[in-house]
This record gives C-alpha cells, sequence and structure tokens, in this order.
C-alpha cells in the first residue's frame, strides 16, 4: 500500500477560504494557534493535518465547518477520529504508537477505512462491556 505523497485536499480548501475572505495565511493560522507556515508544511507533508480543538478553531477561523474544511459535505458531521486530541502530543503514546498514528493518518479515508477493517479482523471483536444487574425494587420504595 503505497502511502499518497500529493498534499491534503483541505490545502486547497484553506488557500480558497483565505481569499474569499481576504484573509493572510499568518493572520488566520494565528488566529487559530497554528504555525504560519502550515500550508507549506501540510503540502510538503512535515505537518499532519490539524486535529481536535485546534482543527475547529481553524474552520471558526475561516468560517466554514470542520466537515467541509476535512473535504466532506458540510451538512454531515466530521469523523469523530479528526475532533479527538492529538494523544501524541499530550505525551500519552509510546514512540511506536505515535508513528503508526502519523501513517494512519497520512492516509485518505478509504484506505483508513479498509486498514482499520483489517486490523479489526486481526484482533477479533471488541468486547462487551458487562452492564451490572440492577436489584429488584420492593414495593412502595
Amino acid at each position: 500500500m503505497a502511502l499518497d505523497n500529493d498534499p491534503p485536499p483541505m490545502v486547497e480548501l484553506i488557500e480558497s477560504r483565505l481569499e474569499r475572505l481576504d484573509l493572510t495565511p499568518e493572520e488566520a493560522f494565528r488566529q487559530a494557534g497554528l504555525p504560519p507556515d502550515l500550508l507549506l508544511r501540510l503540502r510538503d507533508g512535515t505537518m499532519p493535518v490539524p486535529r481536535g480543538a485546534r482543527l475547529v478553531r481553524l474552520a471558526e477561523v475561516l468560517g466554514t465547518s470542520v466537515s467541509w474544511l476535512v473535504g466532506l459535505d458540510p451538512d454531515v458531521a466530521p469523523p469523530p477520529e479528526m475532533l479527538e486530541e492529538e494523544q501524541g502530543s499530550l505525551g500519552l503514546l509510546a514512540g511506536d504508537e505515535e508513528a503508526l498514528l502519523r501513517a494512519y493518518r497520512s492516509l485518505d479515508f478509504q484506505t483508513k477505512a479498509a486498514l482499520l477493517a483489517v486490523v479489526r479482523k486481526m484482533t477479533g471483536p471488541e468486547p462487551v462491556p458487562e452492564v451490572p444487574a440492577r436489584g429488584k425494587r420492593r414495593p412502595g420504595s
């Protein structure tokens, strides 16, 4: 499975919003709390697509929805993983987990879905959490 070296579709979408709003990239990214060279780093693959609160702030600054910004129908909720904070940036992942996550994030949505299906098949079904049995209610209580 070859990784796609094309810039993420988000680059063109950001550029079109910046032009429409007459905003400089540096000003928009500063407002969103992102590096001023975000577009360049997204284009050359040295930075992953923003996620979590940073992605939400970027969409707000650009006056659009997270769904639209990641290339989906704006009326459809964005994938939950796009809204999750980056665990690696919080120091919660081991080095190999971080590397795997970075590689996964560089894939397109269809490839991610296929990979996830393979991994789920390899690991088996997720355990179903047990729900504790409730005690019987006494009459009048």
